[in-house]
């Protein structure tokens, strides 16, 4: 094994050399610095005029607070094991089994990185031109990346850091993007828009649900690293459910107030909000907002990679997985597929983390100790198959539901509980794989 390099973070996979980093307001800031990001103030913005206003922060406030119940309770595993998600699936779909959600959360998070990429340089673009004149949008995305794959490579500690002073930058440029609204705009009267209902409530619970959903895959990776359970569990709802209503918020104001007078939507908002002449702390917000959940992207990328890759020092996947973002990031129409890519994201990891989740606080948790998981990990077994079976089922649901015949109520936690369910049943009515 090549030796790493000193200026790097020394992330590794082992329990034992966990730093309890995190208290209770640095989780509850790294959280709020992952989510107040550009692609869930997009999401509050699909969701009005759609929705009246009002109805549709009700919908965001019950869907965060419900679904980051999920996250928190794999983050609370990760708390208490000292181990990263894709190796606590090791326990519920064997040694070679977890590779399957590991190589797909790889891509999908390879995938996520394309679209922050570009926002990112899209946003310090506008901030650019606005001050300059000069507007290279290409460039701009190549130096967010790099800036990205120069944090993750510091590994926790870097990315602690970065979201602390973020959280707190965010929070206040977006204050001040809404009091430069409010003292142009008639602010309050977006709550009097008439909804379209072209989008019915049921789906838009299910898409904020979905964006929760989302970040199950990433919880255990920093939530290892906190001091105590209660900082796991309080820091993580709490930072997450006031960022959704932060960003989405946002996004929904911002939809409705384009709407009240006559300013086309856009996937942009920082060209949104350069029509109301507050481009450039929009741009601010957006660029800072996507940096830090890039970040975190690369770095559980890399994770997932030395899941299945153990012995691969932490350095060479994170420079790989950045440069690979760079270039997908400059795919053509990528942010088109935006909504399509929440579902698909949520069709996956659903069912995949209900299983876990059934398996380690029903089933049985005396499988998931860092000496069977990592020190004797080939003593499990190779396969868990009633998982796979399981998961196999509730992916076809979430299939089904969302592009077949879509529910009016949308699919994620429908698919959630069903899956579960059946894993439970089965695992209680068959033997679960001996090791080895």
């Amino acid at each position: 094994m090549s030796q790493q390099p000193a200026l790097f973070g020394h992330d590794t996979l082992s329990a034992s050399q966990v730093e309890r980093s995190l208290g209770l307001p640095g989780t509850f800031a790294l959280w709020l610095g992952a989510n107040v990001v550009v692609t869930t103030i997009l999401t509050g913005m699909l969701l009005v005029p759609d929705l009246s206003f009002m109805h549709a922060m009700w919908l965001v406030l019950l869907g965060s607070a419900i679904g980051i119940v999920p996250l928190v309770l794999i983050g609370a595993m990760g708390q208490r094991t000292g181990m990263t998600t894709m190796v606590l699936a090791r326990g519920t779909f064997g040694r070679v089994g977890a590779g399957f959600p590991a190589w797909v959360n790889l891509l999908a998070l390879i995938a996520w990185s394309w679209i922050q990429a570009l926002l990112a340089g899209m946003s310090l673009d506008y901030a650019v031109s606005t001050l300059t004149g000069y507007s290279n949008v290409a460039l701009f995305t190549v130096l967010c990346e790099l800036l990205v794959v120069a944090i993750a490579l510091r590994g926790h500690l870097g990315i602690e850091k970065a979201e602390k002073a973020a959280a707190v930058l965010m929070l206040a440029l977006s204050g001040v993007v809404l009091f430069a609204l409010n003292r142009h705009y008639d602010l309050p009267s977006i709550t009097e828009l008439e909804a379209t209902g072209l989008m019915g409530a049921g789906v838009a619970f299910d898409i904020v649900v979905a964006t929760a959903f989302s970040w199950i895959p990433l919880a255990a990776d920093y939530n290892r690293h906190c001091r105590t359970l209660k900082a796991a569990v309080i820091g993580t709802w709490g930072g997450y459910v006031t960022a959704t209503l932060v960003a989405m918020g946002l996004g929904a104001t911002v939809s409705a107030l384009s709407v009240s007078i006559g300013f086309p939507q856009t996937y942009d908002p920082t060209a949104l909000l350069s029509g109301f002449g507050f481009g450039l702390p929009a741009a601010l917000v957006i660029f800072f907002s996507v940096l830090t959940t890039n970040v975190m992207c690369v770095y559980s990328a890399t994770l997932s990679f030395m899941s299945v890759r153990p012995a691969t020092p932490f350095w060479k996947p994170a420079a790989i997985i950045g440069a690979v973002s760079v270039v997908g990031s400059l795919i053509p129409g990528i942010l088109d597929q935006f909504q399509t890519f929440l579902l698909v994201i949520g069709s996956v990891f659903i069912p995949a983390f209900s299983l876990v989740i059934v398996d380690y606080y029903l089933i049985d948790r005396s499988r998931y100790t860092p000496e069977l998981l990592i020190d004797s990990c080939r003593t499990l077994p190779a396969v868990n198959v009633i998982a796979l079976c399981s998961y196999a089922a509730g992916a076809l649901l979430a299939y089904y539901w969302n592009w077949v015949e879509p529910l009016e109520y949308g699919a994620s936690l429908p698919v959630f509980a069903i899956t579960g369910s059946l894993y439970y049943t089965a695992s209680k009515a068959l033997p679960h794989p001996a090791a080895a």
